[in-house]
């Protein structure tokens, strides 16, 4: 690569499709787990599309931090550009593992928590998506600001559901066993859940420090 390749920004927007399709690899995700809770049978190939997924998600941070290391100019600060390529990369992997876990426990039963939990993650990975979209677009501000207003509100749904869960555990109702790999399951999903509200959060206060 040339110095004068290494001062251009990278055409076509390359870091904002990056995170674009990193996002949006967690809604496949997030797609996947829904469904599987929804009573879906988990197959081999839905754990192999899981992997493949969380593989492809891997790489667009990869990709990101290999065209960091090779380009002088970037169109946000790099810092943030990198930070959002880590945290996106946490959520495929604990949405992938949510599928994984679930895959190795083979529970008998999913409560009505998970259900909910489940549906509260695919839609805040649907919000994702439209939040790293609008980087693109730094100078609507207003729009950034209501995606960010709407992750919070979906991220405060789902620690009721998280408190919920946790609470019912320990009513009697579950063995020890299923305690156990309940417990495990919700904590992987609403981590999850607090990533995807980070990253909006950070789409917005990268809008404010561009505008």
């Amino acid at each position: 690569m040339s110095l004068l390749e290494k001062l251009l920004p990278p055409k076509n927007n390359v870091f904002y499709e990056c995170l674009e399709n990193s996002a949006n690899n967690c809604g496949e995700l997030a797609a996947i787990l829904n469904n599987i809770i929804k009573g879906n049978e988990i197959t081999d190939d839905i754990i192999m599309k899981a992997k493949a997924l969380k593989n492809r998600g891997l790489s667009f941070e990869h990709e990101i931090l290999s065209l960091l290391n090779s380009t002088f100019i970037t169109p946000i600060d790099r810092e943030d550009i990198q930070t959002l390529a880590s945290m996106l990369a946490r959520i495929t992997k604990k949405i992938s593992h949510a599928i994984f876990i679930l895959d190795a426990y083979r529970l008998n039963f999913y409560t009505e928590e998970l259900e909910q939990q489940s549906l509260t993650i695919l839609r805040a990975a649907k919000e994702l998506s439209t939040s790293v979209s609008l980087l693109k677009t730094l100078s609507k501000t207003k729009e950034i600001t209501v995606s960010c207003e709407i992750m919070k509100e979906i991220e405060t749904i789902g620690a009721e559901i998280h408190y919920r869960a946790m609470k019912k555990l320990f009513l009697g109702e579950f063995d020890a066993l299923s305690v156990i790999k309940l417990s495990d399951i919700y904590k992987v999903l609403e981590t999850a859940m607090d990533e995807c509200y980070s990253v909006s959060d950070v789409v917005l206060n990268v809008a404010l420090k561009n505008s």
